[in-house]
């Protein structure tokens, strides 16, 4: 892990370097605000998918989650429905998702690829039948940045993006039911002989994770006047990613938010430095597979490594 966080580090400051050289209009403050807040919605979802990680599962619906959440939130606005309530519908559709796969996880032993796979299909897939591929659009002017300046808004997205993570960051270290995610990821049977809930902790990660997933996608459509109903393509891979970058053993039991919050940084600039320095960005999903498998070598190394030392 520390050897990641080492080639990590390395490869980000090399990047900001070579920004630093050939494009410092990348520093721009508006540049940086802007990124920030395109981002903060992803970074709640891999609080999510850091949950569903460490516990030693998988989540790769979250982008059809994310879509049909948007739609959600769009569509109750549109109907009148004050923010507020909105955002908390939406979430409980969101934990509905989440509880639709721990369901499946947990009590019909559908293995968490495999029925997070069949639910990104189904949910995207009926989210295409319902809207047509249309947008929802009318909104109230009161939805859009929450009713407030764009200043304003983008200030109250990060707020609650910071506010999310650092509840969970604490939770995680300080909480029981954090360490208790810990065991059960590191090792199912010794977390149930040693008396923990696995199935239930196993399902209420996949709730917490359908949850953020929900919010995010509610903090992303109040930035814009038209909620599309494509949103969300590829955020299951930027939110493993993020994760597993950011030094989580992608097979549970170890991993921090803070790491997390080191990989969806990374990610976070990878999409405008490419566009900065004049490169294709359709790089983009290249180089986060590249950076998957790197993360995933050096930790095979370092595994077998300490094997050896012992």
């Amino acid at each position: 892990m520390k050897q990641r966080g080492i080639a990590i580090g390395i490869f980000w400051a090399v990047l900001l370097v070579t920004l630093a050289v050939r494009a410092p209009a990348f520093f721009d403050f508006a540049n940086l605000r802007d990124m920030e807040v395109v981002n903060a919605p992803a970074l709640i979802v891999a609080v999510g998918m850091t949950l569903i990680i460490l516990a030693g599962e998988i989540d790769v619906s979250v982008g059809s989650q994310f879509a049909v959440a948007s739609v959600v939130a769009g569509t109750l606005a549109k109907a009148g429905v004050p923010l507020p309530l909105v955002a908390l519908l939406t979430a409980l559709v969101g934990a509905g998702f989440g509880a639709v796969n721990g369901a499946l996880v947990t009590l019909f032993g559908v293995p968490s690829i495999v029925a997070t796979l069949a639910a990104m299909a189904f949910w995207r897939e009926l989210l295409r039948w319902v809207t047509q591929g249309a947008w929802v659009e009318g909104l109230p002017a009161n939805f859009q940045w929450m009713g407030l300046s764009q200043p304003q808004g983008e200030l109250a997205i990060l707020v609650a993006a910071a506010a999310i993570f650092g509840v969970f960051a604490w939770g995680l270290r300080h909480w029981q039911a954090g360490r208790a995610i810990y065991a059960v990821g590191s090792n199912r049977e010794s977390a149930r002989l040693a008396g923990l809930p696995v199935t239930g902790i196993s399902m209420a990660v996949f709730v917490l994770m359908g949850t953020l997933t929900a919010l995010a996608g509610v903090l992303d459509s109040v930035r814009f006047s038209q909620v599309q109903s494509s949103a969300g393509a590829g955020l299951e891979l930027k939110a493993i990613s993020a994760v597993v970058i950011g030094g989580a053993a992608i097979t549970g039991g170890r991993g921090t938010l803070w790491g997390t919050l080191l990989g969806a940084s990374v990610l976070a600039v990878i999409a405008p430095a490419l566009t900065f320095l004049g490169i294709n960005a359709f790089w983009e999903k290249a180089i986060q597979g590249g950076i998957i498998l790197g993360a995933i070598v050096l930790e095979r190394l370092s595994a077998r490594g300490g094997g050896r030392s012992r």
